[in-house]
């Protein structure tokens, strides 16, 4: 194996904090009530975008200046995009041991490229991470496989020699795509059961990925 990728949000990163604080700050100045914690995870795994339009469809309908909602949150969330957001536990020395171990790594994410990168600075991550594509570095977002092959060339890498990893049926469906081999953290915001596709490996810290991918296992 030469290279491992992971998805961000519910991955690498439980995030769903502090998208939640912007989301609440989005609705205020909206004059919409707040949503829970757990409501705003639900949404997560698609782009801001879909974030946003799920938010307000969930507190009344899209508002009629969707345009300026969705600026209203990229302000709000870029203030603190890691106030609250903290990686999973064993992420860290994860990725230190498969980087020992010579894989390349990289972050294949629908998080804007901008939030994506500041993230992984601010919680010292991203001398990990060889390469990041952001929801805005392709035309189309994950579940397309775009996404996925780009970090792969940029990697220098392909199906045969990688491993992408993920939380969600969006994650897995973009791997079946992209004819990468899947594992999935059970820990994320999965929203559907698991026996609703079939990863290659399941695991629920990041301590057992380590030791399955450095282990030999496929």
């Amino acid at each position: 194996m030469k290279a491992v990728i992971f998805d961000l949000d519910g991955t690498l990163i439980d995030s769903a904090p502090d998208l939640h604080a912007a989301v609440n700050c989005m609705l205020d100045d909206l004059r919409r009530p707040p949503l829970t914690l757990e409501r705003v995870a639900g949404f997560v795994g698609n782009g801001v975008p879909t974030l946003v339009e799920r938010c307000l469809e969930a507190t009344g309908g899209l508002a009629e200046d969707f345009d300026r909602a969705l600026a209203r949150f990229r302000e709000h969330y870029a203030r603190s995009p890691a106030r609250l957001t903290r990686p999973y536990p064993g992420v860290e020395l994860a990725l230190e041991r498969l980087t020992l171990a010579g894989l390349a790594l990289g972050v294949c994410t629908n998080k804007p490229q901008e939030f994506a990168v500041t993230i992984l600075e601010e919680l010292r991550m991203m001398p990990f991470i060889r390469t990041v594509v952001g929801g805005d570095a392709t035309p189309k977002l994950k579940p397309d496989p775009a996404p996925l092959l780009l970090c792969l060339d940029r990697l220098g890498a392909d199906g045969t020699s990688a491993l992408y990893v993920g939380d969600s049926e969006i994650d897995a469906e973009t791997a079946f795509r992209a004819k990468v081999p899947f594992a999935l953290f059970s820990g994320g915001y999965l929203r559907e059961s698991i026996d609703a596709f079939e990863p290659l490996y399941v695991f629920d810290h990041f301590g057992d990925l380590s030791d399955h991918v450095l282990g030999g296992g496929r």
